[in-house]
């Protein structure tokens, strides 16, 4: 059991989470903060009723017969003490701190806080256990050196719990109604949000298996047109690989069928009676002749193949090129000698620089042995008149560029022929060269994956014959030119 295996999630649920679970986490916060701003607003009318009471009794203290006194009217008295929830306390202090009325265990304000007039302030104290809210204020005197008198209201906060939970029920209780109900409308909006996507899925399931035909991005959302852009991209590669693949089976049954019915008919004239030997092996010299070329033809084929599917996978490494040039030029040689053909190479040297290009050595190989090849095979030689063939290679140190050519004293290829030549089976009428008419094409394939261009001339341009040169211009390896 794969314990890292994690469980395919849906897009749906995602959604749903990533919009839920915030809302969730911050109902409690929300709450939080409306108890708070439930006890400020809830205290607000209790303060100023306490700080008017504060100012009314600092009205009462007088001095008389250099004496303070406080009178408070019995009226006065029962409407301080007439509240049904909470308690009210208050205090009254004299010019040396004497109790003149109210409450003895009444909290004093601290110490090192400077008496004010003109005033009432507010503080947090506890009388009896119990929290209360004091407004307090000082009184000045006109007796000589005394200290100001003390006013003290105190009430405690229980009707200030109440109105500020009234308030909280008031806010927080419609919410419980509210939170399911926004819950359902995100579900019903990402159930109606998710339908193009459940369209899409419909119309792509519908299509025929051949259908490689791209999908319209026209009637997705603006979102997912990325993802339907990438699935065409991935349709059109695809219609591609399926169209190079059929090629190349049409390709390979129309090339193969000739060597095939050669073989055949020859293994038929071999079978027929009162045959003799000499056309026996007349017929077994023609029978290998065409193995060999229907085996040719089958390299070929599968040359092309390689070079038309390798494509941005191609492997990539330093590439000598005069290197590989000599190497295909040493294989082709004993050819070359059967046929009277002086085959050479000239040019910038193994590890010269600038020689060196970034490229795929295998298919680099296969392009030269092409030109080389096509060369051999259309380039007239006898014992008395070799034909030459030449492969160079030419660096360019301001253009950075690196050149191929081959070139031969054959009879060259027509203005009006040279673009021809490289479509597959193109053959040159007039010519009884074996062949595949595939070469040229290989070369063509294995030069664009490498970003080079094909260009052929005469090489001896108003003689006759004019010969061929064959120029393939790759991009020079950075960093490596020639001095």
């Amino acid at each position: 059991m794969n314990i890292f295996h994690q469980e395919q999630r849906s897009l749906f649920g995602e959604i749903l989470d990533w919009m839920l679970t915030p809302m969730l986490l911050l109902w409690p916060i929300s709450l939080v903060l409306t108890w708070l701003v439930a006890q400020s607003i809830a205290g607000k009318p209790f303060d100023r009723a306490l700080e008017y009471n504060a100012s009314a009794l600092a009205q009462l203290v007088s001095v008389s017969n250099n004496r303070v006194q406080f009178n408070l009217p019995l009226p006065a008295r029962e409407l301080l003490r007439a509240d049904d929830s909470d308690t009210v306390y208050y205090q009254v202090l004299g010019a040396q701190g004497e109790f003149l009325s109210g409450e003895h265990d009444l909290p004093l304000p601290a110490v090192e806080e400077e008496p004010f007039f003109g005033e009432v302030r507010l503080r947090d104290a506890e009388v009896h256990g119990v929290d209360v809210k004091i407004a307090y204020t000082w009184v000045k005197l006109t007796l000589p050196n005394a200290r100001p008198a003390l006013v003290q209201v105190a009430e405690t906060m229980e009707k200030r719990s109440v109105l500020a939970t009234e308030i909280v029920k008031g806010v927080m209780l419609p919410q419980f109604v509210i939170l399911p109900l926004a819950v359902l409308l995100v579900w019903l909006a990402l159930v109606q949000a998710i339908k193009p996507l459940n369209r899409l899925e419909e119309r792509i399931r519908a299509r025929k298996p051949d259908d490689l035909s791209p999908i319209d991005a026209q009637a997705v959302p603006l979102e997912v047109v990325p993802l339907v852009s990438s699935v065409n991209d991935l349709l059109m590669r695809l219609k591609e690989s399926i169209a190079t693949q059929k090629r190349f089976l049409a390709d390979a049954a129309h090339q193969l069928k000739t060597p095939l019915a050669g073989l055949r008919m020859q293994a038929d004239l071999a079978q027929r009676e009162g045959a003799n030997t000499e056309e026996l092996k007349q017929s077994l010299r023609q029978i290998g002749r065409s193995s060999i070329r229907a085996t040719h033809t089958v390299n070929q084929l599968l040359a092309l193949a390689r070079a038309e599917s390798s494509g941005s996978a191609m492997p990539r490494v330093s590439c000598d090129l005069a290197e590989l040039t000599i190497s295909v030029v040493r294989d082709c040689v004993p050819r070359a000698i059967e046929k009277h053909i002086d085959l050479g190479f000239e040019g910038t040297q193994p590890g010269a620089d600038g020689g060196r290009l970034a490229g795929n050595p295998t298919l680099l190989k296969e392009l030269i042995r092409n030109l080389v090849d096509n060369a051999i095979n259309y380039t007239p030689s006898s014992a008395e008149k070799p034909g030459v063939i030449t492969a160079r290679v030419l660096t360019d140190p301001f253009g950075k560029t690196l050149v191929l050519q081959v070139e031969d004293s054959g009879p060259g290829v027509p203005v009006a022929e040279r673009e021809l030549i490289f479509q597959p089976f193109y053959r040159a009428l007039g010519t009884e060269v074996d062949g595949s008419g595939l070469g040229l094409r290989i070369v063509m394939e294995i030069a664009y994956l490498h970003d080079a261009t094909v260009a052929v001339e005469d090489t001896r341009p108003g003689h006759q014959p004019p010969g061929a040169r064959f120029n393939v211009r790759f991009v020079a390896e950075a960093g490596k030119h020639a001095v």
